[in-house]
């Protein structure tokens, strides 16, 4: 007898028993025909997979759960290549597996994939889907898989089957097309009811820029119609909000070939959203116990292999030689910041030592991943290294996970907490892995803050807590982490002095609460679709006027606001007060100010508000007032003011 897991079924189980046919005895019509795969002891398979007869349980997967999700985007992926290999035959496959809201599939093709490549191929999808062909498994060995994959011309399998420690491979067929896969897939391409395929990108293969080239088709699919539509108009907003079109239109940044690949060149307007971003870290991390450090930007080789990182992390690392000495650029900042703390003595009294740096760091990205702002490779974290006693340290993660959630407070984001845990390629012993994983846990359940555990992915010197935050979107952006690390105190022979006079070794917590500055910037941007909140703004407010009558009291007004702190300009071209209007809204400023013959009799200003709104006339000191509140607003829910931070 085996449970279906989800009911109070127990069925009769016969030898070779398939899960379709357990649980068609436990479910039926509509529930039945929405199940696409099924769960045993943990493991996932097709409906056509016999029961173990080891199985507890069986547990249907259902099309619309993110089991049943992954499952029929796995398959999208398949049914693609089907297509493309139909359309296109010279075309060699490589891999397509499921992403997050969708999948893609790598192809060695002569010429770029166009458009129009794209519709025919979602043409030919939709071909499959109306025949309901069945996915079918079948197991065979290494040597027979190659046989085959190498009759089709299929290079890129048989490098995949090579590098596969099992004797045997499983391959999906559905009508002629045939792929190495571990599925599991849908019974038949009938189950793919709404698909998209929604651009072309390039992608080296095994993500090696030394490999050849290929073009990877990403598609989204969901278990309704509805789903789709809705995530579409999710995928057309984020293109109205990339931070790369609104970069240029609000003229905040840009890149330039000449300059290279990855290295940002920021603008009046978006240099001083950074540099107001940047002043508030700064009080912040002044009024929250830290002090202001500074290190080189390059320090010499064998500093970075006593640390590890030449090691672990030279691939994403910049070397240059100076006088026949090796430095290398600086990927992080904790080196200096360690160097710092060696430079005297220590006493217990003295910690914990917060250390605070808003660090340029430069870091080998390779072409294919870099995107704007949020993933260059010349970027400024918002880096501290905190030094404590071990007794100090569960109260020191505590007030770094709450700066970060006054920080997401203040922009208004959601956010999801996770425990990265070691990765195969790190240093330290298991002992002192085991201490700083307890501390982090520890810290996170001592204020009741959910979290997820995300095996290996630790740092290669300690574990971490990632906090995702959630866009205006509900996109995921990592940015605050903190990581703890017991081994790079060793590495440097980092001690103080204890209550006892005996020499003690203290720990080392590296964090960052926005992280990159740039990729926070990127964020920021497609959160509010460029249209920043007012503390931020680069311009906070525009004064216009009606005639050139208008003109001297305009520029008095405008000086008037710039007297009180505020950041506002004006427009006093000989052009329709219309114009002068929608080009303001346009750059998204956050208060236009109008000034006419009635404004200037009644000593004030006529107040429209970014959304279009008109408060109508007001007086200059109302005005001012006005901008300062709207500033104060979303400071006030961590207990701050901008007028006392400013």
């Amino acid at each position: 007898m085996v449970k279906v897991a989800g009911t109070h079924e127990e069925v009769q189980v016969v030898s070779g028993a398939t899960c379709r046919e357990v649980l068609s005895q436990a479910l039926s019509g509509k529930k039945l025909k929405e199940v696409v795969a099924c769960k045993c002891n943990e493991g996932l398979y097709d409906l056509k997979s016999a029961v173990d007869e080891e199985c507890d349980s069986v547990e249907p997967v259902f099309l619309s759960s993110p089991e049943g999700l992954k499952v029929l985007r796995h398959s999208a992926a398949h049914i693609m290549a089907e297509a493309v290999k139909s359309l296109f035959p010279t075309a060699k496959v490589t891999i397509g597996p499921d992403i997050e809201n969708g999948y893609y599939y790598d192809f060695d093709f002569e010429r770029s994939f166009t458009p129009e490549d794209l519709e025919k191929i979602e043409a030919k999808m939709t071909e499959s889907v109306a025949q309901n062909l069945p996915f079918e498994r079948i197991v065979v060995s290494k040597d027979e898989a190659k046989k085959m994959f190498l009759g089709m011309n299929e290079t890129y399998k048989l490098e995949i089957i090579d590098d596969l420690d099992e004797d045997t491979v499983s391959i999906y067929k559905h009508g002629d097309f045939v792929d190495l896969c571990r599925g599991p897939h849908l019974p038949d391409t009938g189950y793919l009811k709404a698909f998209k395929l929604t651009s072309v990108a390039g992608a080296y293969w095994r993500g090696d820029e030394k490999r050849p080239m290929l073009q990877r088709i990403y598609g989204t699919a969901f278990a309704t119609p509805k789903d789709l539509k809705k995530h579409l108009a999710q995928l057309e907003e984020a293109r109205k909000r990339d931070h790369r079109k609104l970069g240029t239109q609000l003229d905040l940044f840009s890149f330039s070939e000449e300059a290279g690949p990855g290295m940002p060149i920021f603008h009046p307007k978006g240099a001083l959203v950074r540099t107001i971003l940047e002043d508030f870290e700064r009080k912040e991390h002044l009024r929250r116990g830290y002090q202001i450090v500074q290190g080189p930007q390059i320090l010499r080789r064998e500093l970075w292999e006593k640390s590890g990182h030449y090691d672990n992390y030279r691939e994403n690392m910049y070397f240059t030689d100076i006088e026949e000495h090796s430095y290398g650029i600086k990927p992080m900042n904790c080196l200096s910041h360690m160097l710092i703390y060696k430079s005297r003595l220590r006493s217990y009294r003295d910690l914990p030592l917060r250390y605070f740096e808003l660090g340029r760091v430069h870091r080998h990205e390779k072409s294919g991943v870099l995107h704007g702002l949020l993933r260059v490779r010349e970027f400024t974290q918002d880096d501290a290294h905190i030094l404590c006693r071990p007794d100090q340290l569960q109260g020191e993660i505590v007030s770094i996970v709450k700066f970060v959630q006054d920080i997401m407070a203040l922009f208004e984001f959601d956010y999801e907490v996770e425990i990265s845990t070691r990765p195969e390629k790190s240093i330290g012993s298991d002992a002192d892995w085991d201490r700083a994983t307890t501390a982090l846990t520890n810290a996170l359940q001592s204020i009741g803050l959910d979290y997820s555990v995300n095996p290996g992915d630790g740092a290669f010197y300690g574990p971490k807590i990632d906090v995702k935050l959630k866009d205006a979107l509900g996109r995921k952006w990592q940015c605050a982490t903190v990581q703890c690390d017991f081994t790079l105190p060793e590495r440097f022979d980092l001690s103080y002095t204890g209550e006892d006079g005996n020499r003690h070794r203290p720990v080392m917590l590296h964090r960052v609460i926005l992280g990159a500055i740039e990729r926070f910037l990127g964020v920021l941007i497609e959160h509010y679709a460029g249209a920043f909140p007012v503390w931020l703004a680069p311009v906070q407010a525009r004064i216009l006027n009606i005639t050139d009558v208008q003109k001297e009291y305009v520029e008095k007004c405008c000086k008037t606001l710039k007297d009180q702190g505020i950041r506002v300009d004006m427009d006093i071209r000989n052009e329709k007060l219309g114009y002068k209007v929608r080009e303001a809204q346009i750059e998204k400023v956050p208060y236009i100010l109008v000034a006419g013959e009635k404004e200037i009799s009644a000593s004030g200003l006529n107040v429209r508000v970014r959304g279009g709104k008109n408060l109508g006339l007001k007086s200059l000191p109302d005005v001012i007032e006005l901008i300062y509140d709207e500033m104060d607003e979303p400071f006030k829910k961590g207990g701050m003011s901008y007028r006392y931070l400013y």
